[in-house]
């Protein structure tokens, strides 16, 4: 039985680390939205972009070794990669706060509870961008 989920883990390490990672991430990220938000008086949209910068740092700086293995830390290969791992960044952390700047800050709906939606989507979107365009092998 260990053997069975020790392969499967070994299978599926990348979608395994990421969730792990992500999991990290997005508490990263509510540490710096929700006393930003609830606390600092900032719209969810302004709140959401700068928690977005810290969990991106945070994100780059753990999925590069731990979930895609990338283990080349030169500027040859580092500035490339950040540069892609960023725009892709970018394109979810925008998708989130549109939506964010249009259901809380515009229809007045519970920003906490749309954080939380809107964090799965952005999970699914960077996990896809990594995989596929940034830490391909």
């Amino acid at each position: 039985m260990i053997e069975k989920i020790r392969a499967l883990i070994e299978k599926y390490w990348d979608i395994v680390s990421y969730l792990f990672f992500g999991v990290l991430t997005t508490l990263v990220n509510y540490a710096v939205y929700l006393p930003v938000y609830n606390y600092a008086g900032l719209s969810a949209s302004v709140s959401n972009m700068i928690a977005w910068v810290v969990a991106v740092a945070f994100a780059y700086l753990t999925n590069k070794p731990f979930v895609f293995k990338s283990n080349d830390w030169s500027v040859k290969t580092v500035i490339p990669e950040l540069t892609k791992f960023v725009g892709c960044r970018v394109a979810s952390g925008a998708a989130e706060t549109v939506i964010l700047l249009v259901t809380v800050d515009l229809l007045g709906w519970n920003g906490n509870i749309w954080k939380l939606v809107t964090s799965v989507l952005v999970v699914v979107l960077n996990y896809v961008g990594s995989k596929l365009l940034v830490f391909k092998k």
